[in-house]
């Protein structure tokens, strides 16, 4: 499994609740793009609509040998996931409050996956809390390292 690009900062803003892995429907030069490496989930999301579900706002930059047909960076993608998958998250998403948000887009062999994040988002207090636990941990194994030596 080869990462192409990894939404760190769907971690620090939301909370995943769960994850789904969904095939994703794409042109050739996007496929030649992203073997290149040249993609950005950062603002990007994923909605549920008339029994579909599509990735919006992912820039996936033009091909760097593509021609005039080559494709719209910010384009709307189809997601290609099962119709009970994609009810399921619908109900999630509609009745509790939650949001979809991509997380990592991926190679699998040679089909392209997006990793999706059933999402729900954090207030201030609560990312001020996770850094805090997060610098509170590396102090704790940094005076574990010590000790041992």
């Amino acid at each position: 499994m080869k990462v192409i690009s990894q939404n760190r900062k769907a971690y620090h803003d939301y909370h995943i609740e769960e994850t789904v892995e969904s095939g994703i429907a794409l042109l050739g030069t996007e496929v030649k793009s992203l073997r290149e490496g040249r993609a950005h989930l950062k603002d990007s999301y994923v909605i549920l609509k008339s029994g579909e579900a599509f990735l919006l706002n992912c820039h996936i930059s033009p091909y760097s040998h593509g021609n005039i047909m080559n494709h719209e960076p910010l384009r709307t993608r189809k997601l290609l996931m099962h119709r009970k998958e994609i009810d399921r998250l619908r109900g999630k998403v509609e009745g509790k409050g939650y949001t979809l948000i991509p997380l990592k887009l991926y190679f699998k062999d040679s089909f392209v996956k997006v990793e999706i994040g059933l999402a729900r988002g954090k207030k201030l207090f609560e990312k001020r809390d996770t850094i805090k636990e997060r610098e509170a941990k590396r102090e704790i194994e940094k005076a574990m390292k010590k000790s041992r030596q």
